[in-house]
């Protein structure tokens, strides 16, 4: 598996993307301000991470997917791990990510990456977001934000 920064002009690879975030509109906004990276299997891209600057010294991993086919892989860890060295080439010294409260796996993995709770926006989920999310049961209505210091 390679990691590679998305080329100009390329197409971003919205199914992938959606997955982690429903709204096209805030993807496409995220996305014409971030850095693109996909993660490539015999040249077909099975996983995306996508990397903003928020604030001097800090970036912020914005949109993180992995194919369905190759969930549970090791490829999530290895997005992440790639997100984190790629802060660290731009002398951040935070890193951070934001989940839903209902998405248990991802925060899991995140917290296993290093990554600890800082914060709870509530009702995130409610406000900037038209139709209601749910998944493992139960609505994803606050972000869990956790940064990890580099």
């Amino acid at each position: 598996m390679d990691i590679r920064l998305l080329e100009a002009g390329e197409a971003a690879p919205f199914e992938l993307l959606l997955l982690a975030d429903p709204s096209e509109a805030i993807v496409q906004e995220y996305l014409s301000r971030g850095q693109c990276f996909v993660a490539l299997n015999n040249n077909e891209v099975i996983g995306v991470v996508v990397l903003i600057k928020t604030r001097p010294e800090t970036i912020e991993i914005v949109n993180i997917a992995v194919s369905e086919d190759y969930q549970g892989k090791g490829i999530g860890k290895k997005l992440i791990l790639h997100a984190i060295h790629q802060a660290k080439e731009q002398h951040a010294k935070t890193i951070e990510i934001g989940t839903g409260n209902s998405s248990l796996h991802q925060l899991g993995l995140y917290q296993k990456c290093g990554f600890r709770i800082t914060g709870v926006d509530r009702d995130f989920f409610i406000r900037h977001y038209e139709e209601e999310i749910y998944e493992n049961g139960m609505q994803c209505r606050d972000m869990l934000r956790l940064s990890l210091d580099l």
